[in-house]
């Protein structure tokens, strides 16, 4: 019935018209968000290829990379973490506003996307005692229209969190590494494709998703990708 679409969406936009979650201005091009505010959206353009990590000009691998080879292969985040990006990410993440995270998720669904898709998409998983408290997975949430619009498939499940952690917002580099340490486990009875990508909203020194990516090495796949939203600097 895709010709209602059209007429339901104008209907929809008149009763709820778009508006800018940043600014309240009117939102622009069928998301809730201005032209402006979208324009300061700190898209990260040049980087390292393996790790994201944000630079002055483009590299295929970056110092930290040519220092402490990371153990997936390549990553893909389309913003860095910086203003005002980060307001709508801490909105979603902590204080349970999915309006923001429908705009970051769309966001995300209109960058070029990687050249090479995977054969399938995880999600960094939360422990349950955190799942429960929050009420879902911001990771998981932004990768199912995403895996959608890519046609990839999504397993939410496959990865599993066996102890809960703290929380690494205020965690430095090292401490980061110690307290995913062995936090990761594979599904029993789960077999995976040779090429993976795992996601996360946001990769500061890339700790989890490392740990996640050891799991899934020792489980035999051959290439792993990590996505993130956001990747923000050095730390």
């Amino acid at each position: 019935m895709n010709f209602l679409a059209t007429p339901w969406r104008t209907l929809q936009r008149f009763v709820l018209p778009l508006h800018c979650l940043l600014c309240n201005a009117r939102g622009e091009h069928d998301i809730d968000l201005c032209q402006a505010c979208a324009a300061e959206l700190p898209r990260n353009g040049s980087c390292c290829a393996r790790c994201a990590l944000p630079l002055a000009t483009p590299a295929a691998v970056c110092g930290e990379c040519q220092r402490s080879q990371p153990p997936w292969d390549s990553a893909w985040a389309p913003f860095r973490y910086g203003w005002p990006l980060d307001r709508l990410e801490s909105r979603y993440k902590f204080s349970s506003d999915l309006a923001a995270g429908r705009v970051l998720s769309m966001l995300w669904q209109r960058e070029p996307q990687p050249s090479r898709l995977p054969q399938l998409l995880l999600t960094v998983p939360l422990h349950r005692s955190r799942l429960r408290r929050r009420g879902y997975n911001q990771a998981l949430e932004l990768a199912r229209p995403l895996a959608s619009k890519l046609g990839v498939p999504l397993s939410h499940d496959a990865l599993l969190r066996r102890r809960s952690t703290t929380a690494q917002t205020e965690l430095d580099a090292v401490a980061r590494r110690r307290n995913v340490h062995g936090a990761f486990a594979l599904r029993e009875g789960v077999t995976l494709p040779a090429h993976v990508a795992i996601l996360d909203d946001v990769m500061t020194t890339g700790a989890t998703l490392a740990e996640c990516t050891r799991v899934l090495r020792r489980a035999g796949v051959r290439q792993v990708d990590v996505w993130a939203l956001a990747r923000a600097g050095n730390r």
